[in-house]
C-alpha cells in the first residue's frame, strides 16, 4: 500500500511540469465546434501556432477500428516534432479504438489482444508514479487528453478553470469516498488517511459514505459508484479532479445506466477519467488515488498527474483541460 507520508513529502519537491510550448492541439475540421474551441484553447494557453494540428474526423464515430486509428494517428504524428510531449485532442467523439480508449491508443499504442478479454489484466504503463517531465523524451510517450465539444459555453467554461488554476493555491479539500458498493470502492485500500497538508492549503477527508453535498471547496473527489448523486449542490473549484470507478464511466455519450465521466465536467470539475469497456474492478485501470494527489500537490498538470496515477490505462479515456495546474507555484 501506498502511504500519503510519502505523497505528501513529495509535494515539497517541485516539478517542472508540462508547458504549453510541449502540448500539441488537434481540431477536427469536420466539426465546428472543435474548430472553435480549439481556436479559443491556443488562445487561452498561448499554444504555439506549430503545434496546431488539423485533420478530418467526418460523422463523430464513437469508435475506430484499427485501420481508421492508424490513419488518424499518423496524421498526427507527422505534424509533431520531437518536443511535443502531450497531445489535446479537440472533441468528444471518437473517444474509443476497439476495445481501448483512443487516448490510451494514442499514448501507449493499441493493444487489440485484450478486447478477447477485457476484463484480464493490461499492459502496464512505464510512466505510472513517474518522476518524468518528459513523458515523450524518456518514455516514447505523448500524453494524450480529450476536450469534449458537445457545449461550445460548457467547454470555454472548462478552459477557463483550467487557466484559472495556476494563478492562486486555492484553500480546499480533497475527498475520498468509501460507499456502499463494495465492488465499486476495490480502490479504497489506496485512500489516503484523513489529514492536513498546511504547505498547500489542503485538507483530506476519506469518509464511508455513498455521497457529499453543499462542499464548496472541492480539489479532489474520488469515490466509486455507477451513478454519483448530489454533484448539483457541490463547488468544484478551479482545477478540480474528480471520478468514480464504475465500468462504463469512460463510454462518454451512452448514458446507460451508468454515469458518464462527462457528468463530472459538467458539474465543475476540470478533468475526469473512465473506461471505454467492461474493465472488472481491477484498481490498476482507475486512478490510484495517493498517487493522484501527490503528484498532483508536486505542481504537475492535470493531464500529467491522472496519467502517472493509472497502472493499467488501456481501456481508461482521460478528458479535460490538460494545463490546470493549481499547486505549480
Amino acid at each position: 500500500m501506498l502511504a500519503l507520508s510519502g505523497a505528501a513529502r513529495a509535494q515539497n519537491v517541485p516539478v517542472a511540469g508540462l508547458s504549453a510550448a510541449q502540448l500539441a492541439v488537434v481540431i477536427n475540421d469536420d466539426e465546428p465546434n472543435s474548430v472553435e474551441l480549439g481556436e479559443y484553447y491556443q488562445k487561452a494557453r498561448n499554444i504555439p501556432a506549430a503545434n496546431m494540428v488539423h485533420v478530418r474526423i467526418p460523422h463523430r464515430p464513437r469508435k475506430l477500428d484499427a485501420d481508421q486509428f492508424d490513419a488518424l494517428k499518423a496524421q498526427i504524428d507527422a505534424r509533431l516534432g520531437p518536443d511535443i510531449q502531450a497531445v489535446l485532442m479537440v472533441w468528444t467523439a471518437p473517444y474509443a479504438v476497439e476495445c481501448n480508449s483512443l487516448t490510451s491508443a494514442y499514448t501507449l499504442g493499441l493493444d487489440s489482444g485484450l478486447c478477447a478479454k477485457s476484463c484480464a489484466p493490461s499492459k502496464p504503463s512505464s510512466y505510472f508514479n513517474s518522476a518524468s517531465a518528459k513523458p515523450y523524451t524518456d518514455y516514447r510517450m505523448r500524453l494524450s487528453m480529450l476536450l469534449p465539444t458537445d457545449s461550445v459555453e460548457a467547454s470555454k467554461a472548462l478552459i477557463d478553470r483550467g487557466v484559472l488554476a495556476g494563478f492562486a493555491v486555492p484553500t480546499a479539500t480533497a475527498y475520498f469516498l468509501k460507499t456502499s458498493d463494495a465492488a465499486r470502492s476495490s480502490r479504497a485500500r489506496f485512500f489516503p488517511r484523513s489529514m492536513t497538508v498546511p504547505s498547500r492549503k489542503l485538507t483530506i477527508k476519506t469518509l464511508e459514505a455513498d455521497s457529499i453535498e453543499q462542499a464548496g471547496d472541492i480539489i479532489v473527489y474520488e469515490t466509486g459508484l455507477s451513478q454519483v448523486p448530489k454533484l448539483n449542490t457541490l463547488k468544484f473549484l478551479p482545477g478540480a479532479l474528480a471520478d468514480h470507478l464504475t465500468s462504463y464511466g469512460g463510454d462518454l455519450l451512452a448514458e446507460g445506466g451508468q454515469m458518464s465521466s462527462l457528468r463530472w465536467l459538467d458539474a465543475g470539475a476540470t478533468a475526469s477519467y473512465g473506461t471505454v469497456s467492461e474493465p472488472c474492478n481491477h484498481w490498476q485501470k482507475f486512478p490510484n488515488s495517493t498517487v493522484l494527489l501527490g503528484q498532483y500537490l508536486r505542481g504537475n498538470t492535470a493531464i500529467e498527474a491522472y496519467w502517472k496515477s493509472v497502472a493499467w490505462p488501456a481501456q481508461g479515456v482521460f478528458v479535460g483541460e490538460p494545463l490546470a495546474a493549481p499547486y505549480r507555484h
